[in-house]
């Protein structure tokens, strides 16, 4: 080929890139598609001097669909939902509190239909755009709430958190959000998902706002601030994540260091310490795992399964009769979640609210009134828009063995941004004993101008590791990748061969390995770019060699050596 032509191919494909470029960006909406409808709840008068005036006093605010507003129908995120029901005759209590409080509500946002999902995404009224990272998920179901506080179109918002509706969102668009208590704030006023785990929750960017809001929503007098007497970091859950500890765990060890001193730090693996505590997870847990010393795995895992169980049974005592009778149009994978749903019996439900009542009592056990409780949100950044079903099943598969622990206990959990990965938001979560929310807001609040100092330490720092650090911690990379493979977890494996990769891209095998877990997904034009940069890498990888079967199946061999 000419130079000229390849001139013309390299023009004609900047062409492209930036023509795709402009026509993503167009189809950005200016709300970011957060808002469902604009709506105005405007505060009460201001009391005359001396009185204080209202304490929300100039700051907007946006509600999830599934709020009751007088005059209003409730859609809950489906169209044949709003078409069924009539517009409700008063107001949600908590909504009247804000607005009381001084704060207009500017509009409802997006949502999940019938909140059964974690992802944001919405086929009748599209998914919003994720402000921090537009190729990737907002997260749900509180999907719109998020993105109208991340993208700065109001200073709060609130949603509802039922298996991770606020937590999941806020990790992924890059802001704090609160998940309180479970039976401290009012659900009066909103549609219920499955009671024994349904709360409000709030999203802000601000913690003196979240604070200040949540003060609200808690109906709480003033107290003096007390400072934690110990963090406990859960190192076991940090292990499901696939973020390296140095943008997370380091991050939250050295911010407590400086602002309540070294003492107070603790470790513990979470997982563990249930299985001691909560005997009903037996019930639920995988025997080989248990055998095998993976006890703390298995107990997380089967505390999600716990959740999910009551979940699917509690949403179908509420939803059954309506959806069998006007059978709605769900999209893709709600019709999945709400068949699973509908096809849930109350075999093992007893077992289910037994292990949520011991794990509640384990969980305050641990913490008391002086302790938190550090556990990351989410197992890594937000998942990529279109992602496939096999791979979002298990992203959501690895989330609930962490989202699960506040949703069994019912304790407080504060979602809160530290920076990012591949340009992406992370979290870590801060929780509280069941009840102590105001301790857990009062403690994200002191303590967050710290922990966003290191965060920015650790972005701006390089890695101080040597070249043989390096092969070491890539080594380890890749024997976390092979235990992921093993598990047919094959995403994950991806993930911890692609950190290999960037520790040590001279080593063949990582890309064999990789190519093979890309092979099981089916992503066979990654699988052979690897194969290739593998072959070229070490010529004397016989088995790396590409054949073609029937019909057009590409074959590689797993290197685990």
């Amino acid at each position: 080929m000419s130079a000229a032509n390849l001139w013309v191919l390299l023009g004609l494909g900047l062409a492209g890139i930036f023509l795709a470029s402009r026509r993503r960006k167009k189809g950005i909406k200016e709300d970011f598609g957060a808002f469902i409808e604009r709506i105005q709840l405007l505060p009460p008068p201001q009391p005359s001097p001396p009185k204080a005036p209202h304490p929300l006093t100039g700051l907007t605010f946006a509600i999830k669909e599934l709020f009751d507003i007088e005059g209003y129908v409730t859609g809950f995120g489906n169209p044949d939902w709003r078409r069924t029901h009539e517009p409700a005759v008063r107001t949600a209590p908590v909504v009247t509190f804000v607005v009381q409080g001084g704060a207009t509500c500017v509009g409802r946002t997006v949502m999940d239909e019938m909140a059964y999902s974690l992802y944001g995404e919405n086929k009748h009224y599209g998914t919003p755009t994720n402000p921090a990272a537009p190729s990737r998920i907002p997260g749900g179901s509180s999907s719109g709430s998020a993105v109208a506080v991340a993208a700065e179109l109001v200073d709060f918002a609130l949603g509802t958190d039922t298996g991770a509706s606020v937590r999941v969102p806020a990790a992924f668009c890059g802001i704090l959000g609160f998940r309180p208590s479970h039976g401290v704030v009012s659900t009066i006023g909103v549609v219920p998902m499955a009671q024994s785990f349904d709360t409000v929750g709030l999203f802000a960017r601000d913690p003196n706002i979240l604070r200040h809001v949540g003060h609200i929503l808690l109906q709480l007098p003033f107290m003096e601030y007390r400072q934690p007497r110990r963090i406990i970091i859960a190192d076991d859950c940090f292990q499901v994540t696939d973020i390296p500890n140095d943008r997370t765990v380091n991050v939250v060890t050295r911010s407590t260091e400086k602002f309540l001193g070294r003492q107070v730090l603790n470790h513990i693996s979470l997982g563990k310490y249930l299985a001691t505590k909560v005997p009903s997870l037996k019930y639920f847990q995988n025997e080989e795992e248990s055998r095998n010393g993976e006890g703390g795995v298995s107990a997380l895992k089967a505390l999600s399964s716990a959740l999910i169980l009551l979940q699917r049974y509690e949403f179908k005592m509420n939803h059954e009769e309506w959806i069998n009778s006007v059978k709605p149009d769900f999209g893709p994978g709600i019709s999945t979640r709400v068949r699973a749903a509908l096809e849930t019996n109350n075999e093992n439900i007893g077992h289910c609210l037994k292990a949520r009542d011991e794990t509640r009592e384990a969980i305050n056990g641990l913490l008391k009134d002086d302790a938190i409780l550090i556990i990351p949100t989410t197992p890594g950044p937000a998942p990529k828009l279109n992602m496939k079903e096999n791979l979002l099943d298990d992203f959501g598969v690895r989330a609930f063995t962490l989202l699960s622990i506040s949703g069994m206990s019912g304790c407080c959990q504060v979602s809160i941004p530290v920076g990012q990965h591949d340009k992406c938001p992370l979290a870590v979560s801060m929780m509280a004993r069941h009840g102590g929310d105001r301790f857990l807001l009062d403690t994200v609040r002191a303590m967050y101008p710290t922990l966003q100092e290191e965060v920015k330490i650790a972005s701006s720092t390089q890695p101080t590791t040597t070249i043989n650090g390096k092969m070491e911690a890539a080594d380890i990379a890749k024997e976390k990748g092979n235990a992921a493979y093993k598990d047919k977890q094959w995403q994950r494996a991806i993930n911890f061969y692609s950190e290999a990769i960037k520790l040590n891209g001279k080593n063949a095998t990582y890309y064999s390995n990789r190519a093979a877990a890309y092979l099981e997904l089916g992503s066979f034009a990654q699988a052979e770019e690897d194969c290739s940069v593998a072959i070229g890498l070490d010529k004397k990888i016989f088995n790396m060699r590409l054949y073609w079967n029937q019909p057009i199946k590409l074959q590689i061999l797993q290197q685990t050596d």
